[in-house]
């Protein structure tokens, strides 16, 4: 028994050994030193050409090099992976990051840049948004370089906590992914997404020399710019200066007209066959006892131009 004991202790000794001498090996054997930052291989990051730096790159080689400046001349298996991740992740532009041995000296780091989506404006700068509600910067020659074609969206910002921002680019990419599932690129004609109210979706488009502002509410995007479209043309003939179109109805819209346009008509006028019949201000049923999507009214005046006073509101429904 005592033989059988001590041969045990003598085998784990000897195992301890072996692997305290593999481990002496592998941290002091010259043939696994990162040699220098071309032993550090690079994937997922953009590529911009050196000859135009405007060209390319959200993210370069040099800006991912930067996390493993340290790790040049270091023995492959004492650079913790998991801090130089975790330090890859805190860089904007990236999304997510690996980073791998390879042996006997080379690191493999790859990583998912960041797509913008958006244009938002941070202290009167305009930067870009991705779908997470991350803020991201880039100079404006380098942004015009790639050029980028977004709305402005607003109702986000810096100092709102990220899970906010990113719910409401949630809602903005739904909005968006929704109008151009045509295939007409209709996002293209918007020039500002308001994400403040998350059940109401706003969006400004260029009418007539002015501003137009449209509520789509939280849903159905496509079909309420479908009926925008398929009225815009009568109702700028009958009201020149529309400020605001809200389609959250069913069978009819609300229109909110500026200070220095014509009043809205009386209740009940008589209907022309290829016109929209305005109503009083107040808000009249929508036909057929249809009800609205959202009852909410419209809570954004779009700021007047500086030559006109403040838009007032003189609304009236039309069946859509």
């Amino acid at each position: 028994m005592l033989l059988f004991s001590a041969a045990v202790l003598i085998a784990l000794g000897a195992l301890l050994a072996l692997a305290l001498a593999i481990r002496n090996f592998l941290d002091h054997d010259p043939r696994f030193r990162i040699e220098s930052a071309a032993s550090i291989q690079t994937l997922g990051n953009s590529t911009g050409s050196p000859a135009s730096p405007l060209a390319g790159a959200e993210l370069t080689r040099a800006d991912l090099l930067s996390v493993f400046g340290s790790d040049v001349g270091r023995n492959l298996f004492l650079v913790p992976l998991a801090k130089r991740r975790a330090a890859l992740e805190q860089i904007p532009w990236v999304e997510n990051g690996a980073v791998m041995r390879l042996l006997p000296n080379q690191l493999r780091v790859a990583i998912t840049e960041r797509t913008p989506i958006a244009f938002v404006q941070v202290r009167g700068r305009i930067q870009l948004a991705d779908v997470n509600g991350v803020i991201l910067d880039m100079a404006p020659l380098q942004m015009a370089a790639r050029r980028y074609s977004f709305p402005v969206v607003s109702g986000i910002g810096p100092a709102d906590p990220l899970s906010l921002r990113s719910a409401r680019m949630h809602v903005y990419r739904r909005f968006i992914s929704d109008l151009d599932s045509s295939g007409e690129h209709i996002s293209s004609q918007l020039s500002e997404v308001d994400l403040s109210d998350p059940d109401d979706v706003r969006a400004t488009v260029p009418a007539n020399g002015s501003d137009l502002l449209l509520h789509f509410g939280q849903e159905d995007f496509l079909a309420r710019w479908r009926n925008y479209q398929a009225h815009i043309a009568q109702w700028q003939q009958q009201y020149s200066h529309l400020a605001s179109v809200d389609l959250r109805y069913e069978r009819e819209v609300v229109l909110k007209i500026a200070s220095d346009s014509v009043p809205a008509p009386e209740a009940n006028p008589s209907p022309k066959p290829a016109q929209a019949s305005p109503q009083a201000s107040h808000k009249a049923p929508a036909e057929h006892g249809a009800k609205p999507h959202n009852p909410q009214p419209a809570k954004h005046t779009p700021p007047a131009k500086a030559h006109e006073p403040p838009a007032k509101s003189h609304p009236g429904r039309v069946p859509a």
